[in-house]
């Protein structure tokens, strides 16, 4: 307790420090605001909580999406598409990347080639927003409040049965969710060069944290009413939740270090000569270099049997695609399973250019003990990596169906979610990015500080 009141108390007296995490809130907090603005045209007392229209497959799925924007999704709020759309499209480009020349060349132009590539990713999430928007607003009217049920009639504010009244809230609704995404990315932009920590992580890391609280009170009434068995079950699953968070961390930091020799010459101030000087780095590879992008390719593909199942008319094929709708389900979690280790491997092979390494180590005068530069090089990082990447891949799908497990052995629906999957990566991820640059900044302001007592004394 005292350490977390020292730290408080440091960071507080950091000025610049104080400045950016008060800021960061801010943003923070209007966005949690707009979460809970509903879309023109929407009452949002008929709409309290519309997922409760879906059954039970579908709705752990939509929970999914819901959870990115902090409930703005199943609120028909104005920043319902969140920020899903520019990360779809910053990956989309980052593909791109790899496989189109052009944009390869661009990624090297350094400063500039990163400024145009920012720019056509912001015009391909507005391109992605146009046709998210009229899907969502498809749903909205078609499953979750459908224009047929009376009961329903009280979720609009206008006349949906008129031309007038149904082309306003489709054309409104299309160009607001739009400006939602924009202004989330302009908002996740400002927080990066403003605030501390990543703009967009912190954004969805905000949507994630705002359901925690309900979930954890739900959780904890559910086992009240067991009595004592109740409150010992309770007491096991926080502490397993503890030890998931715990097995995330070292997941995450998790590192194979390969050591390196850099050789480097200079002139000596007793001899007028060149000497060889070694000094001994090495080179990090992370245990899961791809991160939580895995999971979130694996479940944006299991969005198909959900978005479409409602549109085929083929019995055996929509009956089929019903199987992988329950992601509590064996089938769903099983081709989870698979697809985190395949795009596992996909995403690490596309990010780690272990030929660019190698030729850098051999272009500044490095080199591996005991392996020769160049090709040899690039062999023997490429090896490497493939060790550590299959048992990396392998714990981040146990991660990606392990709310699936703990909901089969009690937990409620909501809190499983934060049990693992993208959910608890992400939060976990973006609080050690976080306290890392916090105290980067403790340790310049410290550094600071002794430096002007240095030179007042001299």
């Amino acid at each position: 307790m005292n350490n977390f009141l020292i730290t408080f108390y440091n960071i507080w007296n950091a000025k610049e420090l104080r400045k950016k995490i008060i800021t960061t809130l801010c943003l923070l907090l209007i966005y949690r605001f707009g979460a809970y603005i509903p879309l023109p045209g929407i009452n949002p007392l008929g709409i309290s909580d519309f997922l409760d229209k879906l059954n039970s497959g579908s709705k752990g799925l939509m929970q999914i999406l819901s959870s990115f924007t902090g409930g703005a999704f199943n609120r028909a709020s104005i920043l319902a598409l969140g920020i899903m759309p520019y990360i779809s499209a910053s990956i989309i480009i980052q593909l791109m990347c790899i496989i189109i020349p052009s944009l390869q060349r661009l990624r090297r132009d350094g400063e500039s080639g990163r400024k145009q590539i920012n720019l056509l990713t912001r015009w391909l999430t507005v391109g992605i927003c146009l046709i998210q928007a009229p899907v969502y607003l498809i749903s909205l009217t078609k499953q979750f409040i459908p224009f047929s049920s009376p009961s329903s009639a009280s979720a609009y504010l206008i006349d949906m049965n008129t031309f007038y009244g149904s082309s306003m809230f489709w054309t409104i609704g299309v160009v607001i969710l739009t400006s939602g995404t924009l202004f989330t990315m302009w908002l996740g932009d400002y927080i990066t060069d403003k605030g501390i920590g990543n703009g967009v992580s912190l954004i969805i890391m905000s949507g994630i944290i705002a359901r925690l609280p309900n979930a954890i009170v739900k959780e904890i009434l559910n086992k009240i009413k067991k009595g004592y068995e109740g409150l010992i079950i309770l007491f096991l699953e926080i502490l397993l939740w503890l030890l998931v968070i715990l097995f995330s961390i070292i997941i995450i930091q998790a590192v194979r270090k390969i050591p390196v020799q850099y050789v480097s010459h200079y002139k000596s101030l007793e001899v007028n000569s060149k000497l060889i000087h070694k000094k001994h780095q090495y080179i990090p590879l992370k245990v899961t270099v791809a991160g939580v992008m895995p999971i979130i390719f694996s479940q944006a593909i299991m969005l198909f049997p959900l978005t479409f199942s409602n549109y085929i008319r083929n019995t055996e094929i929509k009956k089929f695609f019903r199987l992988f709708q329950d992601v509590y389900g064996v089938w769903y979690n099983s081709t989870i399973f698979i697809l985190v280790i395949v795009f596992t491997f996909f995403y690490t092979a596309i990010t780690i250019p272990v030929n660019q390494i190698a030729d850098d180590l051999k272009r500044n005068g490095g080199h591996i003990p005991r392996i020769k530069p160049g090709k040899d090089t690039a062999e023997y990082i490429d090896h490497v990596l493939s060790k550590i990447t299959f048992p990396g891949a392998v714990l981040l799908a146990i991660i990606a169906i392990l709310p699936s497990i703990v909901f089969r052995i009690g937990v409620t629906q909501n809190f499983s979610l934060f049990y693992g999957g993208t959910s608890l990566l992400i939060v976990v991820g973006v609080i050690i990015d976080i306290s890392q640059q916090i105290n980067i900044y403790l340790l310049n302001y410290h550094y600071d500080g002794l430096m002007m007592m240095k030179n007042r004394i001299n």
